[in-house]
């Protein structure tokens, strides 16, 4: 039997990190554009997680140009292992960062999308597959399960939040009070079939708290984030991270 040798995954040095604070700019976003690789957080933070789970990440994003509103980063594993939705990642358990300029809030942690039950006729791939983690997500909520404790963990004890719902008329959790699963999953049942809808657990930051860091701090934040979020977001995974 041949034996494949295993692809090393490295990431950048940390003393080679040259990422700013002022990069999170909260009025346009999170600057990525006119940045040389080791200032660019997409690629700072891909590698570091593909160094981390030694497996290759699909780097999402909304937005354009210099400035980008949302960044997700997705497991290649784990977005292949789906039959019908292996070219989309809107299927796929996510680490997200984003800028939110309403409320204000930088927010990391990870995200299960379910698109749309009935969606619009010119984007249809946004609909919902019987191969998305959304399935899961809604599996896992209930009383005393695995799922239930790790985000009950992330929200009681590491002052996480947790949006649920329709993208326009979110349910947030926040400041240690957990409503418990079952709660949460009526929220997510309950969303209409033409909005799209997401449930994301994340560690908010405030503009003072990011520039009260340094950029070496901020990734190594963001970095801790993940690995926080790692086992719940995993319980929603079909191809987990090891």
């Amino acid at each position: 039997m041949k034996i494949m040798n295993r692809k090393k995954y490295e990431a950048f040095p940390k003393a080679a990190i040259r990422f700013q604070n002022e990069f999170l700019d909260f009025q346009k976003g999170i600057r990525v554009g006119n940045l040389e690789d080791n200032q660019r957080i997409t690629r700072i933070l891909k590698l570091a997680l593909e160094a981390r789970y030694q497996e290759e990440f699909v780097t999402e994003r909304f937005g354009r140009g210099i400035y980008w509103q949302w960044i997700g980063f997705v497991s290649r594993a784990n977005r292949n292992s789906k039959p019908i939705s292996s070219k989309i990642s809107f299927g796929c358990s996510k680490f997200f960062l984003t800028i939110d300029q309403e409320e204000q809030l930088f927010k990391c942690g990870f995200s299960v999308e379910r698109g749309m039950i009935t969606p619009q006729p010119d984007f249809p791939q946004t609909q919902l597959q019987p191969d998305w983690d959304w399935h899961r997500l809604l599996d896992g909520l209930t009383k005393g399960s695995l799922l239930e404790k790790e985000l009950k963990r992330l929200v009681t004890r590491e002052d996480f939040s947790i949006e649920a719902g329709n993208w326009d008329d979110r349910f947030t959790v926040s400041h240690g009070k957990f409503p418990g699963a079952e709660d949460l999953k009526k929220i997510l049942v309950a969303a209409p079939p033409d909005a799209w809808t997401v449930f994301q657990a994340y560690y908010p930051m405030r503009e003072k708290d990011i520039r009260a860091s340094t950029g070496a701090d901020l990734v190594d934040a963001m970095m801790a984030i993940f690995r926080e979020t790692t086992p719940a977001m995993n319980l929603c995974m079909q191809a987990q991270l090891k």
